[in-house]
């Protein structure tokens, strides 16, 4: 992005003093510098300075590069990689083709994060808040036929590896082990009564023990019944509204809550007398279970503000330890343990420990419902609708079939000197790249770029062997080398880097017997964020301390006094609030040396 701050120099001076001590020990230590340089920000920046990304990334990189050097870090540039380059990326265009003949890559149409600004598709992992991680807009839903990696396939193994990753923190395994959500629970059959026919509906969940709480069933909007209803003009309405809230868990539990009636009820498997609405809502996710969930007001809080929303019973079945049996949830969910109530032959069963199982084994033996593993992660969608990343070695024919780019030709090299002003993926619109013949067929090349989170799934492989142009990396140097010893990054990479690391690790190994390993890095350390006030001028925009003075009662623009400035909490430095401060000033002033050794001494590593 053009320069360091002075984070940079806090996270590399940690891995710099690391790396002296062990070689003073007598080590082998391999210290590399690699260039994660495709994506959408460059984009940005080379549109916004008219310039072509290459050109724009390759001088940046020159520059941050004479800025590292000025640190006198213990850096092996003979091994220096950037991810834009060919050389690099031939060889991750060889591991989709593999991994695609192995069906850990498959596309399908799907229903996924559309960023309106960057106009690009997000990852789950990319969306925070509800808005795109790099642009801050407001995620909406939108169907493309899209490239996925089949993390999922993995996910048990994912998890249970946590528990071997000893020089890990803990914080950064609970935040994974949450991400990959293993759920123990329930598939039950729901009977469903009335016009349009349909026999039953299938669920699952974690809580079958308070089926007696049930008092309404609610689907997604792309449940397999929502075909039924899609000529009404209300429930197409409904479905517009829905597209507006994204596809993540996390921006689907902070939106308003919305329903759609239907004329159908559903049949509580427990007691066949309790029939209960069907309705759509917005909250139910189609890739999680079966896209439906059983609402059970008072015992989850998104039920029960679902419940209160449109006057649906509330029905309490579990009570804290100690109260009587008439306690009542009426304020809000109860969500913690105690003894069941209101639910017949199940009362006075402990919850969830005991209630739980004993719930699967009666709907097991009733034939109405099976114990089931469960997990939140979802397979990793990697398309993007950008020039500037890796493309995608795909061919379509005429009628849409697709085979893959042919080993001679690869890379697949993005074309030169393309005109970013246009709107959506400009390489659409470069008929002579577009356009491909072999063996007299006519093909389409695939205009999607993979996610930049894909370049950085594999480098420290690739450190390993950077000069070998035939393979991406030689069996004897990661057998050497591998797996990294001590991993310095901050926290903002506890789930979408470290997992896809992770998870590219066995889709490698995957069907193939000479590849012995399963986690990238054996340690890791997350050092805090380093931190400075904001500034926003009158116009609201971001704007840099070296434009900022103060006459010590008032914040101004140096430049123009009239502009005061507004003065925002310390935050993490990043160059798009602009609250960076350049390291080569303070090395003018006062030396590498001091530099370093401020940046270490003024804090604890681990703290911001």
């Amino acid at each position: 992005s053009g320069k360091i701050h002075m984070g940079h120099v806090r996270n590399y001076t940690i891995g710099d003093v690391l790396s002296r001590f062990k070689t003073l020990k007598g080590f082998n230590v391999l210290h590399p510098m690699g260039w994660d340089s495709f994506g959408m920000p460059a984009e940005n920046a080379a549109r916004q300075n008219k310039q072509d990304p290459k050109v724009w990334t390759e001088s940046n990189i020159q520059t941050m590069k004479n800025q590292l050097k000025q640190l006198g870090l213990s850096i092996d540039w003979d091994r220096e990689i950037s991810t834009c380059s060919e050389d690099y990326y031939k060889h991750q265009q060889k591991f989709f083709i593999e991994m695609l003949k192995k069906g850990l890559v498959y596309k399908k149409e799907n229903y996924v994060n559309w960023d309106p600004v960057d106009e690009t598709v997000l990852a789950n992992e990319q969306v925070i808040d509800g808005k795109g991680w790099r642009s801050g807009a407001i995620v909406e839903r939108k169907k493309l036929s899209q490239w996925f990696f089949n993390i999922s396939k993995f996910a048990d193994d994912l998890q249970e590896e946590l528990n071997n990753l000893d020089a890990w923190p803990k914080k950064v395994k609970i935040m994974q082990q949450n991400w990959i959500g293993k759920s123990f629970g329930c598939e039950i059959d729901f009977e469903i009564i009335g016009e349009p026919k349909v026999n039953t509906v299938k669920c699952f969940t974690t809580r079958p023990d308070t089926l007696f709480g049930f008092s309404f069933l609610a689907l997604s909007v792309d449940h397999p019944l929502s075909k039924y209803f899609d000529q009404d003009p209300k429930f197409k309405a409904f479905k517009e509204k829905c597209s507006k809230t994204g596809t993540t868990e996390e921006s689907i539990a902070n939106a308003e809550k919305l329903g759609f009636k239907t004329n159908l009820k559903a049949r509580n498997p427990l007691d066949k007398n309790n029939l209960v609405p069907v309705y759509f809502a917005n909250f139910v996710l189609m890739d999680y279970g079966f896209g439906a969930v059983f609402g059970c007001p008072a015992h989850d809080q998104r039920d029960f503000d679902f419940a209160k929303k449109y006057n649906l019973e509330i029905k309490t079945v579990v009570k804290p330890y100690g109260k009587e049996d008439d306690f009542i949830a009426d304020k809000e969910a109860y969500t913690g343990p105690g003894l069941l109530i209101n639910s017949e032959f199940l009362n006075g069963l402990k919850a969830p420990e005991d209630s739980i199982t004993k719930t699967i084994k009666i709907l097991e033996e009733k034939k109405l419902g099976k114990k089931k593993i469960n997990f939140r992660l979802k397979d990793w969608g990697v398309s993007r609708q950008r020039y500037w990343g890796c493309p995608i070695p795909i061919l379509y024919d005429e009628k849409g079939s697709y085979i893959t780019v042919p080993e001679e030709q690869l890379p697949v090299k993005l074309p030169q000197n393309i005109n970013l002003s246009t709107k959506g993926n400009p390489l659409s619109n470069v008929d002579e790249w577009l356009k491909v013949k072999i063996d007299g067929k006519n093909y389409l090349r695939e205009t999607d770029t993979l996610d930049t989170f894909v370049d950085s799934s594999w480098y420290f492989l690739r450190f390993c062997s950077p000069k070998n142009e035939k393979i991406p990396f030689d069996f004897e140097d990661v057998n050497y080398w591998m797996p990294v010893d001590q991993y310095i990054g901050g926290v903002e990479h506890a789930i979408l880097h470290l997992l896809y690391s992770r998870f590219f690790m066995r889709a490698i190994g995957y069907e193939n017997d000479k590849f012995k390993f399963k986690e990238p890095f054996s340690g890791l350390f997350t050092q805090g964020m380093v931190c400075h006030e904001t500034y926003k001028d009158k116009e609201n925009s971001w704007r840099s301390p070296d434009e900022v003075e103060s006459d010590g009662k008032n914040f101004f623009l140096k430049n123009d006094k009239t502009n005061l400035i507004k003065v925002g909490p310390s935050e993490s430095m990043s160059k798009s609030k602009k609250n960076t401060i350049d390291p080569e000033k303070m090395i003018n002033l006062y030396g590498a040396d001091a530099v370093r050794l401020f940046i270490l001494s003024d804090s604890p590593p681990e703290k911001d």
